[in-house]
């Protein structure tokens, strides 16, 4: 069953933290973009009992059009997810997310960042190379779903592209 969105461009696109309320429409999102959904614990145990996670959502309107998480240790963050209701994709949410993670990142002394895509996920790749991401290698199988492999990419702060959108 669809989700409705509230698409009115009469209101600004907010990122701000994701809080345990705003599950339920996480959930219906993640339902309908991944064949593998991850389950609502997953993102509660994150939210509430793992120091290391930081979870974003885009909210325009009263409606979320979209999340994101990373996981910080030492000087990396690892960005474990980025998703958009599927029918508001390709207007920039996308983007947004990704400027509110690496913006926490940053301020919390992240030098480096990384991240799996499918390998099959092109309008991704090129969403995260806009930001300084390269591919350094594969994981083989890493999708359990339909066993895809996984493309792995970092950045490196030397690289142009790197602080695209960071604002901290």
């Amino acid at each position: 069953m669809p989700v409705p969105v509230y698409s009115s461009e009469d209101h600004p696109l907010i990122v701000r933290p994701m809080i345990e309320g705003d599950l339920t429409r996480v959930m219906d999102i993640e339902r309908l973009v991944y064949s593998a959904p991850w389950s609502r614990q997953v993102f509660l145990q994150d939210l509430t009992s793992n120091a290391l996670s930081r979870y974003v959502v885009a909210e325009r309107g009263p409606s979320i059009v979209g999340y994101a998480g990373i996981w910080i240790f030492e000087q990396v963050g690892h960005v474990t997810t980025v998703a958009v209701h599927p029918q508001q994709q390709r207007r920039g949410y996308g983007a947004a997310l990704m400027d509110g993670l690496l913006d926490i990142g940053r301020k919390e002394g992240v030098a480096r960042f990384t991240l799996e895509v499918r390998v099959s996920n092109r309008s991704a790749q090129e969403l995260y190379r806009r930001y300084g991401f390269y591919a350094v290698g594969i994981r083989p199988k890493y999708y359990q779903d339909n066993k895809e492999d996984a493309l792995i990419m970092w950045t490196d702060p030397e690289l142009p592209g790197y602080d695209r959108g960071f604002t901290g």
